[in-house]
């Protein structure tokens, strides 16, 4: 049997959505699995129960109660080493490595983030299921840094509804090919499944979901540019889509960049190095910070800089 119990907040719909829609995309299930909970009122829209065909808006609180009759394994604890840069009894920050799934998926089930997480920590919130449990946020496998892992479903909450209202900042550091024109700026685009690709996501000109990422140069190299990207929002493979779509890709990327990589990569030179937000019980605002990878750092030491004349 699955259970999924879990709150989410509503964000950055641009029109109103169907109910049994909405959760279908958010939690996997099909929309007659769906449309079965709702009818059984496992589904809570602002604490009210509500037909499939409700249309869900902004600012919209959903709780779930699901009960699934499936055979699945729930994630299991696995003694997996983790780099904790902060913990109390609301919520950590992990730094990630690169190469590891944040949580079970189809063809990665084992290994997880998820499983260390269940290892390390007695207390996590529900997620958006039981093969989610703590989490807030996710960064693609091969994208390494920091991610926020809730304790409780108070401060799970707290954080998610930070990141729907854009007050919980991610801030990412990446390695471009090529040289970008300005030194700053702000990419917005329809970001959807490719229609040519469905496993890549790519900009679109009708459809899809808005996406917002601000980003500024930090160092030029020959050849390569070391670059900042803000996430206003936060969907699938965004900062590489964006990249790519400006025409510079990240470098190491194998889905979105060059078919040619000069250097030997394991993945995309992409680290999530800053978190901001607030502490969902003292109210205190929080910055967290953590170094770019060995890996990272032996590709930059290479390069060679672009002097700036005064």
């Amino acid at each position: 049997m699955i259970e999924l119990n879990t709150t989410t907040v509503v964000e950055d719909l641009d029109e109103k959505v169907r109910l049994d829609v909405f959760l279908a995309e958010l939690t996997g299930w099909t929309r007659s699995q769906i449309k079965l909970q709702i009818d059984n009122k496992r589904v809570f829209v602002n604490e009210k129960t509500q037909k499939a065909g409700f249309l869900v808006k902004n600012g919209d609180i959903i709780r779930l109660s699901f009960v699934k009759n499936v055979i699945d394994a729930k994630a299991e604890p696995e003694n997996i080493p983790l780099d904790i840069v902060y913990e109390d009894d609301d919520f950590a920050i992990i730094n990630k490595p690169q190469g590891m799934v944040v949580h079970p998926a189809p063809g990665s089930y084992n290994h997880t983030l998820v499983n260390a997480l269940l290892f390390h920590f007695e207390k996590l919130s529900s997620g958006s299921s039981d093969i989610r449990p703590g989490i807030v946020h996710r960064i693609d496998k091969d994208t390494s840094g920091l991610l926020v892992v809730a304790k409780n479903d108070r401060a799970h909450l707290s954080l998610a509804k930070q990141i729907a209202e854009h007050t919980c900042f991610r801030h990412y550091i990446a390695l471009l090919e090529g040289n970008l024109k300005n030194d700053n700026g702000t990419i917005t685009t329809q970001i959807g499944r490719n229609p040519t690709d469905r496993k890549q996501m790519a900009v679109l000109t009708s459809g899809g979901k808005q996406a917002i990422t601000h980003y500024s140069v930090l160092e030029r190299f020959v050849g390569y540019t070391l670059a900042e990207f803000v996430l206003e929002t936060g969907r699938t493979h965004q900062i590489r889509v964006h990249a790519k779509y400006l025409g510079h890709p990240i470098v190491g990327d194998k889905t979105y960049g060059i078919k040619n990589q000069k250097f030997n990569l394991e993945g995309q030179l992409l680290h999530a190095y800053k978190l901001e937000l607030t502490h969902p019980t003292t109210e205190k605002r929080m910055t967290f910070e953590c170094k770019l990878p060995d890996y990272f750092e032996k590709v930059l030491s290479k390069l060679k800089k672009i002097e700036v004349s005064v």
